[in-house]
């Protein structure tokens, strides 16, 4: 088997910055930054947009959306419903 062919794997906290919510796991990704973990180590950190615990798959939260103003924005450029 050919040596140095695989990525280092090593512990890594994802951090989710929306929900204040970090974990940590193993992976192949690596980061500059580091964070000091609540084992005393320093472990590097990847800041991530979404994740279990922000999502709303996960979490049961649903997003509304403004639908009406999407309808009325669709009537003024393409014109409203046309009686036949």
């Amino acid at each position: 088997m050919k040596s140095d062919t695989h990525p280092a794997y090593q512990p890594v906290v994802f951090r989710d910055r929306s929900a204040g919510y970090a974990f940590l796991t193993r992976s192949t990704a690596t980061s500059d930054k580091t964070i000091e973990w609540e084992d005393g180590n320093t472990y590097p950190v990847i800041d991530v947009e979404t994740s279990s615990a922000s999502h709303p798959f996960y979490t049961g939260n649903a997003r509304v959306l403004d639908t009406a103003g999407r309808v009325e924005r669709f009537e003024r450029r393409y014109g409203g419903r046309k009686e036949r």
